[in-house]
């Protein structure tokens, strides 16, 4: 029987079936009852000066447009060392893409377009993962074995990206538990995707075999919270070295996530750690209402292998004027195909994420797999009212001979592309019976996501047979470790020991600047708590008040943090009180080559004894009296010491103003 509520009806009806609340609504024990897990894949470039397994230079980016050359491939799948073939493989396989890549010579040599053999494998790129799995307090292997995973996306031209693992089981302390470590592996970047539109993919090459690591933790998080939680502490870890590059691209988390019931989802490519609880709260609840959707299906359709959609092909000059899209599909000369789903109605307006339904993983599959760029369908249950004319179906279901409980989609495609549309759309929907499917999806800043690939298996993996193992010498592992930097627990009680605010810690541990707090104290006798207030406050304000990347460091270019060091050793040198640093912070920031005594200059600074600067302060009282108008008592003393502020500027601490007008200002 069709459903007697509209599709919006129905779509709010199954969020609250599934039970979806706001992130900051639901609690630590609704996760549990889901069965929430998750576990992260935290991917970071190494600072290196060359690549991975060819001598081109490391970490030199160019506009997409500025290149030399255009290679085109197409890819194909093969067979794995047990005569099979990869699920992903087959399926980037299906969607006849044509790969582009754009060479610039100054990054790109044979190796990167698979006309060489690969180099050996750089060392320093391995010595800095050894530093950061010793971190984490892995084991490290007793030799480095290099395999191929297969990537047929096009991001690798060769088609596999070399990878190997050096380090297994270690761990991470979060504020409340343990998460272990998997493994730590060794590997070659990809390529930069510049568009993906239509059957063409086109790639810049700049990024490509640039050395990675990457961190895989077991799904020992239990909230969104603890995921974001142990990403930042990765993070942290691996900038404690000093060694890994930073800013957009540098770094990219993947979040493996699942219910009971459901399976391992991988959301892809996450930009920022902030975005991690969102996206996995709704991982979370999408898989509950997958699984609602299946228990659905299976109530109505009690024979899942015996279902079976029916499509007819329709004439868009028999539906008269109909929909927009429409009229551009029959511009655009595209066959016009009728879907119907037998046993699904009221299912393409289910809930699965917020504003998306059951019909957006129809259409994000057209879309990736049969390459209709979307708007690529219309169907019988739109949310918002309406997106497709009740007319239109209502020709759709005459032709297809329609029951009640049916659902019918719409979709155009060239010729070439029907057939694989007609398969992905069964397919999905075959899907939907069993609950989950293993996918990849795409991230997006608002916490949804879209499907991007079949979740790869076991079979994209082999070894490579151009490169030998590799022995991981005892000494190289102890030379190693006596280099590392403190650990991030460490910092953080280093931090608290020195009374550092609690809301400057995480600028310090991103930028690495705690071996910065210590060589001021240690060189200097420069307060911890004193410099970490200029870095985490003052400095923290200007950076924020940028434009993005003006530089290497995000201000001017130039401006490194070593920079504040040589300023505070001035400072000290013509004994001069350092609160006048926040004075010169900003001319700094915007000119880190200007020499001191002009930063000096620019702040109208004009060395005074204590004397010279207290003299000012009778007439100063005077004054006041004479224009007073607030009653409140302490404005004498706020307006005098904001007279004083100048002068007193590097010469007198304000604090010892403020003690002097305090007491009536007689000493």
């Amino acid at each position: 029987m069709k459903s007697p509520f509209t599709p919006r009806q129905n779509y709010d009806l199954s969020r609250k079936r599934v039970g979806w609340t706001p992130r900051r609504k639901t609690s630590a024990q609704t996760y549990a009852e889901l069965g929430f897990k998750c576990g992260l894949e935290i991917h970071q470039q190494l600072k290196t000066d060359k690549k991975l397994f060819c001598r081109c230079p490391a970490g030199r980016y160019h506009d997409h447009e500025d290149y030399d050359a255009e290679i085109i491939r197409h890819m194909r799948p093969t067979l794995s060392e047990l005569g099979e073939y990869d699920g992903t493989a087959l399926m980037e396989f299906k969607t006849r893409k044509i790969v582009v890549y754009r060479i610039k010579n100054e990054t790109t040599c044979t190796y990167e377009i698979d006309d060489t053999p690969p180099f050996l494998v750089n060392r320093q790129a391995l010595e800095i993962a050894m530093e950061v799995a010793l971190l984490l307090k892995a084991n490290i292997v007793g030799e480095f074995h290099i395999t191929r995973k297969q990537y047929l996306d096009g991001s690798i031209p060769t088609g596999f990206q070399r990878t190997g693992i050096l380090g297994i089981e270690g761990e991470i302390p979060l504020s409340k538990k343990k998460v272990r470590i998997i493994q730590l592996s060794v590997e070659e970047d990809a390529c930069r995707e510049v568009s993906d539109v239509g059957h063409t993919r086109v790639y810049s090459t700049d990024r490509l075999g640039m050395p990675l690591m990457e961190t895989v933790t077991y799904p020992d998080m239990k909230t969104p919270d603890e995921a974001a939680e142990a990403a930042h502490y990765l993070r942290f870890l691996a900038r404690s070295t000093g060694k890994v590059r930073t800013g957009i691209g540098a770094a990219r988390e993947d979040v493996n996530v699942s219910v009971t019931g459901g399976t391992r989802v991988e959301i892809k490519g996450v930009a920022h750690i902030a975005w991690i609880p969102e996206l996995v709260h709704n991982e979370a609840f999408r898989q509950k209402a997958l699984l609602e959707i299946r228990e659905e299906l299976r109530r109505r359709v009690p024979d899942p292998a015996g279902w079976k959609p029916g499509h007819k092909e329709l004439d868009a000059e028999a539906l008269g004027a109909g929909h927009p899209l429409l009229k551009e599909a029959k511009k655009n000369k595209l066959r016009l195909l009728a879907v119907n789903l037998p046993g699904f109605t009221g299912i393409l307006s289910f809930f699965t994420q917020p504003g998306k339904s059951f019909a957006d993983e129809i259409g994000d599959r057209l879309k990736v797999i049969a390459c209709l760029e979307k708007p690529n369908m219309l169907h019988s249950d739109p949310i918002d009212a309406p997106a497709a004319d009740e007319k239109i179906f209502k020709h759709a279901r005459k032709a297809l001979k329609s029951g009640e409980e049916d659902a019918q989609v719409l979709f155009w495609a060239p010729d070439e592309d029907v057939k694989t549309g007609l398969e992905t759309i069964e397919e999905r929907c075959r899907l939907a019976f069993q609950g989950v499917p293993n996918e990849t999806r795409k991230s997006f800043s608002d916490g949804t996501t879209i499907f991007e690939r079949v979740l790869p298996g076991p079979d994209r993996m082999y070894p490579d047979t151009d490169s030998a193992p590799i022995p991981v010498e005892e000494e190289l592992i102890a030379r190693v470790r006596a280099a590392m930097p403190v650990a991030v627990s460490g910092r953080l009680e280093q931090f608290k020991a020195w009374d550092v605010p609690v809301d400057t810690f995480t600028f310090l541990l991103t930028h690495n600047l705690a071996p910065l707090l210590e060589k001021l104290q240690a060189g200097l006798g420069v307060a911890p708590r004193f410099a970490a207030i200029v870095l985490g406050h003052d400095l923290k304000h200007l950076l924020g008040k940028q434009p993005p990347r003006r530089g290497p460091s995000g201000p001017a270019a130039g401006f490194s943090f070593e920079r504040l060091y040589d300023l505070f050793a001035f400072l000290k040198k013509e004994k001069l009180e350092l609160e006048i640093v926040k004075a010169l912070l900003p001319v700094v920031f915007e000119h880190p080559n200007l020499d001191f005594q002009s930063l000096l200059t620019t702040v109208n600074f004009r060395k005074m004894n204590r004397k010279e600067v207290l003299a000012p302060l009778p007439i100063l009282k005077k004054k006041f009296a004479k224009i007073r108008t607030s009653k409140n008592p302490g404005a004498a003393s706020r307006w005098i010491a904001g007279n004083l502020r100048q002068p007193a500027l590097g010469n007198v601490p304000m604090r010892e103003v403020a003690a002097l007008l305090a007491d009536g200002g007689d000493r």
